[in-house]
């Protein structure tokens, strides 16, 4: 029977043979957490104590996972967002901390406001609609997906992490979209590019949903054209639209906002200096 250490030893050289020293310290760290509840503290403190064949069986099988390629959290089930815990399958995207920026801009924007009306569009594991719940409360948040499977994640999520967000199923690329009051509207729609596949993990390219990551070379502002024009029409006065994009378009979606009647819209940078975020208001 192997000791803590040992055991989470073992499984960081095994990871280190399938990416970066780093990156298996980091992943081996996430499996005996998520798995089996051995955090840092208790890895220092109870490193010689022995590991139950259960508990090793469970960490070895998700270990066996990643070095098959298995994205780390996909394989655990769940992905750390914001200090909670998000449900997380090959459905849905696992939610990326530049994305916290995004929920960052409407809390700091809001977080005076009790009533507000709020859709995510494109929700996924309804990371965004949950911490917009959470943080705003008393608001009326909405999430939109075309995945039954994303929206089951979703609802899961809600109500493991007590949030009041209602899931819908819904095309954003649908011709029509049902009319209604927001006050804000924000999604972090497809927008990595199929020439850009070429840059990216495999572990990325063969395991999260390719719907919810890629569109055209040709018309890289596929989901937000519908998306800022049913914005432009379904907003309250002084509602604001947000957007996660792919930083090579900042000056496009801005352009797209401001021909569609939106005012004071500005792209910005996340915490890597990336343009990340394009945010405008109705007026």
């Amino acid at each position: 029977m192997a000791n803590v250490s040992d055991l989470f030893s073992n499984v960081r050289c095994r990871l280190a043979k399938v990416m970066s020293s780093g990156e298996a310290d980091a992943a081996a760290r996430i499996i005996f957490e998520d798995v089996a509840g051995y955090d840092r503290n208790y890895l220092w403190v109870n490193g010689d104590r022995s590991v139950i064949p259960s508990i090793e069986q469970a960490i070895l099988g998700v270990v066996n996972r990643v070095e098959q390629g298995t994205p780390v959290q996909y394989a655990v089930g769940k992905a750390l967002f914001m200090g909670n815990y998000f449900s997380v399958n090959e459905a849905t995207l696992i939610p990326r901390p530049e994305t916290a920026g995004l929920v960052d801009l409407i809390t700091d924007s809001y977080a005076s406001r009790s009533d507000l009306a709020v859709l995510d569009i494109g929700t996924g594991t309804g990371c965004i609609a949950i911490e917009l719940a959470k943080a705003l409360p008393f608001s009326r948040v909405v999430g939109w997906d075309i995945s039954e499977k994303a929206l089951q994640t979703a609802t899961l999520n809600a109500r493991n992490l007590h949030a009041a967000v209602s899931f819908v199923k819904q095309d954003a690329l649908a011709s029509s979209l049902p009319e209604a009051s927001w006050d804000i509207i924000v999604s972090n729609p497809p927008y990595v590019l199929e020439s850009e596949k070429s840059e990216m993990d495999a572990n990325v390219l063969l395991h999260e949903p390719p719907t919810a990551l890629f569109v055209p070379d040709a018309d890289p502002l596929r989901f937000y054209k519908p998306i800022s024009s049913y914005a432009s029409k379904n907003l309250n006065q002084g509602g604001a639209l947000f957007f996660e994009i792919n930083q090579q378009f900042p000056e496009q979606v801005v352009a797209l906002l401001q021909h569609d009647g939106f005012s004071n819209v500005e792209a910005l940078r996340d915490y890597k200096g990336n343009w990340r975020f394009v945010r405008g208001f109705k007026q």
